[in-house]
């Protein structure tokens, strides 16, 4: 890290308020501006500790951690021009709040779909090919021996169908993948633009006709009002008895409740999740299943990817600090 140090509470009015710390190359890119760093630490800091620190800040960066809502843009006061969101989904932020202030409010989309898509493909391999069942079978020393019948699962390439809820970038990009292991792919409505091959190579169905139809449902959607708890007891229900069903979106998409029941009633196959309802809390009861992969939010965890987000939020606030248009605005 270049030339960064956690300034105190007192700042003057027009500092940039970090609320964790970024990449190297993103806090180097901060000692462009001619202002006041107050720096979080790197994990997520409690909310009194926001408060603290936010007086005074004409930006605030902030990650998915951090929730930013009326009483945070009040306590930064009113110079606070913009909220630099270091994610693609923005849940985490009351925009509504922020455009009644006329705080701009910006997120990081598109730097992350490839890597993200990565993962759900790992994801989908780790869970319907028992990779992480069997990893765990030889550590706890499980005698064994190859067998014809040993550990078998999906086989994603014999016409396996995926349905995509959500066929925006990320969606998009994990139906690419997925067309290289020769899956059949489903998809809910978008207002995306495909282009031909997308067009000749996904089916655009309705949720319950991709729920009944899908071997493996993967979820691409942003949690608004409207998503939260899309998968609840009646989805599940519909969905094929062997189904496997990914979650690298949010984790309110999903009712965790029903989900768990549904894994104990056998009505689907499988989990993999890398997004929780009360996150970073992970219900315990999931930690029981074997057929359920669970990994700590990584779908953008890969090194290029996390710079490019952080470098994108902090180009974001550069940009509004200087009066110039932001580069992805929410709002």
């Amino acid at each position: 890290m270049v030339g960064v140090t956690a300034a105190p509470a007192d700042v003057a009015t027009g500092s940039v308020y970090v609320a964790r710390l970024l990449t190297d190359d993103a806090m180097a890119s901060l000692q462009s501006l001619d202002r006041t760093l107050v720096v979080g630490p790197e994990e997520p800091p409690t909310r009194e500790e926001i408060l603290r620190r936010v007086p005074g800040a004409a930006a605030i960066i902030c990650t998915l951690t951090e929730r930013i809502d009326a009483e945070v843009l009040d306590a930064a006061g009113p110079q606070l021009r913009v909220v630099a969101n270091t994610a693609v989904g923005y849940d985490n932020i009351d925009v509504a709040a922020a455009r009644a202030r006329g705080v701009v409010v910006t997120n990081t989309p598109g730097v992350l779909d490839r890597a993200t898509a990565d993962l759900t493909l790992g994801l989908i391999l780790a869970a319907t090919r028992r990779i992480a069942e069997g990893d765990r079978f030889l550590r706890n020393g499980t005698p064994w021996t190859w067998g014809p019948r040993m550990m078998v699962g999906l086989d994603l390439s014999a016409g396996a169908t995926l349905g995509i809820i959500g066929l925006g970038r990320i969606g998009r990009a994990v139906a690419q993948r997925a067309r290289a292991f020769d899956m059949q792919v489903l998809a809910t409505p978008t207002r995306a633009e495909l282009d031909d091959d997308e067009r000749a190579a996904i089916q655009i169905v309705d949720l319950p006709e991709l729920l009944r139809r899908s071997d493996v449902v993967s979820l691409h959607c942003p949690l608004t009002p409207q998503t939260r708890h899309l998968i609840d007891d009646d989805a599940l229900r519909q969905m094929k008895p062997t189904a496997l069903l990914v979650n690298t979106a949010r984790g309110p998409v999903v009712d965790t409740d029903a989900l768990v029941a549904a894994l104990a009633g056998g009505e689907i196959g499988g989990a993999a999740l890398d997004v929780f309802e009360d996150e970073p809390h992970v219900d315990p009861r999931l930690l029981g299943f074997e057929q359920v992969v669970l990994t700590p939010h990584l779908g953008s965890a890969a090194d290029a990817t996390r710079s490019a987000m952080c470098q994108m939020s902090v180009g974001n606030a550069v940009a509004v600090l200087a009066g110039r248009p932001p580069l992805t605005p929410v709002s």
